[in-house]
Formats: C-alpha cells, sequence, structure tokens
C-alpha cells in the first residue's frame, strides 16, 4: 500500500464509473460476434475481456479462432456500439452527486474515444465539474492497461501520481492506475461486474471497493486522514 497519505487528485474511469455503458458494449461485442462464431466457444474467448478496447478483443478473438475479420466488422460495431449507448445509456445511481460532494479536482481517464468521453460528461451532468480535464485512449500513445491516460491526468494537473486517488471497475484499469503508482478503489456498482469480482480487484492491490456511490465521499475523505490528525 502506498504510504503517502495526502491525496491532490481525483481521477475517475468513465464506462462502469460515471456511465452503465460496459454492460451495452458487451453485448454489442457478443452479438456482432456471434453472428460468426460459435455461441458457446465464443463466450469462452470473452469472459474476462471487460475493460479492455474492442480492438483488443476482436484480436484475441481472431487469434483463438485463426482468422482475420474484414476492417469493416470493426467499424460497423463500433457505430452500432456508439448508437446504443446513446439511446440507452443510463447513468450511475448517485455519482453525479458523490462527485460534487468530494473537494478535489477531478479528471477522467479512459479507454474510450474523446468524444464518447465528452458525451458521457454529458448524459452524467459532470462536463463542468471534471476540472482537470478528459484523458482517452485516442489521445495517449497507449491504452489501459498501460498507465499512459493516468500519467497524463497526473502531468496535466501538476500533481505527484502518488498523491491522486483512482476510482475503476476493471482488471485492465486497476493495473493501469497502479502501474502508474497511484491509490485505487474499486467500484462494483455497474451491471456487468460478476459477483467474484471484488476480489479479484482487492488480489490486484486497490483499497476499497464499493459498490454504492453515495459511500465515495465518505472513503475519499478517510483516505486522505494522515495518521496522527483523527477524523473530522
Amino acid at each position: 500500500m502506498n504510504n503517502v497519505r495526502y491525496i491532490d487528485l481525483l481521477i475517475c474511469d468513465c464506462d462502469g464509473v460515471l456511465i452503465d455503458s460496459e454492460i451495452i458494449a458487451e453485448r454489442n461485442v457478443r452479438d456482432s460476434l456471434a453472428e460468426r462464431f460459435p455461441i458457446h466457444e465464443l463466450e469462452q474467448v470473452l469472459a474476462g475481456t471487460f475493460g479492455l478496447q474492442s480492438r483488443d478483443i476482436l484480436a484475441r478473438v481472431e487469434a483463438h479462432f485463426g482468422v482475420q475479420l474484414p476492417p469493416s466488422f470493426y467499424t460497423e460495431m463500433r457505430a452500432r456500439n456508439e448508437a446504443l449507448i446513446r439511446s440507452q445509456v443510463q447513468v450511475i445511481p448517485g455519482v453525479r452527486d458523490a462527485l460534487y460532494a468530494i473537494d478535489l479536482p477531478l479528471a477522467v481517464a479512459s479507454n474510450s474515444r474523446y468524444d464518447a468521453v465528452e458525451f458521457a460528461l454529458q448524459r452524467s451532468e459532470l462536463t463542468d465539474r471534471v476540472n482537470v480535464g478528459i484523458f482517452s485512449a485516442d489521445r495517449v500513445e497507449r491504452p489501459k492497461p498501460a498507465p499512459d491516460v493516468y500519467l497524463a491526468a497526473a502531468k496535466a494537473a501538476n500533481v505527484d501520481p502518488a498523491r491522486c486517488i483512482v476510482v475503476e471497475d476493471s482488471s485492465t484499469g486497476v493495473t493501469a492506475a497502479l502501474t502508474a503508482g497511484m491509490r485505487v478503489l474499486g467500484f462494483l456498482g455497474a451491471s456487468h461486474i460478476p459477483a467474484e469480482h471484488g476480489e479479484t480487484l482487492l488480489q490486484l492491490g486497490v483499497e476499497r471497493v464499493f459498490d454504492d456511490m453515495s459511500e465515495l465521499p465518505g472513503l475519499i475523505h478517510s483516505l486522505m486522514q494522515i495518521p496522527g490528525e483523527g477524523h473530522a
């Protein structure tokens, strides 16, 4: 566990933390691929892939089945996914109130594209709250599980990564944040989270797991306490 106790920057993932979009994306990937591959074998290949970019998931499927999907497949699947999310996605309950209750600068670091994160902030009414900026996979060299988006957020805020706290839902994102040298909380409240996922995130190194956004301000406050100062 990181010994630096104070926190200067809060960074949130987007999909599965701000909006409940991962379940929509997972179903779209599964349905698109099920038109080409046996569903039972496909589900085994897709197990544990949430948090990865769609291109990485497709590469795994191609490697497993020994095929190459046509270039149009990804483009069409992504367009369908964006349309589904824009028409169906729900905001994570309580996330707006929770983030406005936390007195820290806020950044969003995501494996989605910049415009998709902008939409998520508009939908969740958090555009004005994100005062450090959006750091997306299409604007860094490497997506999560590489630490690039998280390091970019810390650099933009001029904050040491050790003084950042991250809210993540996926193993991929947690790995990225921990590799960046940041402290991490694991959120389990999105629709796509399996029952055993909390233990997985704890084993990776998150400090706490929680499933209700109303808990987040209190968790952040407790983690900001410097030993010997007591609790306000």
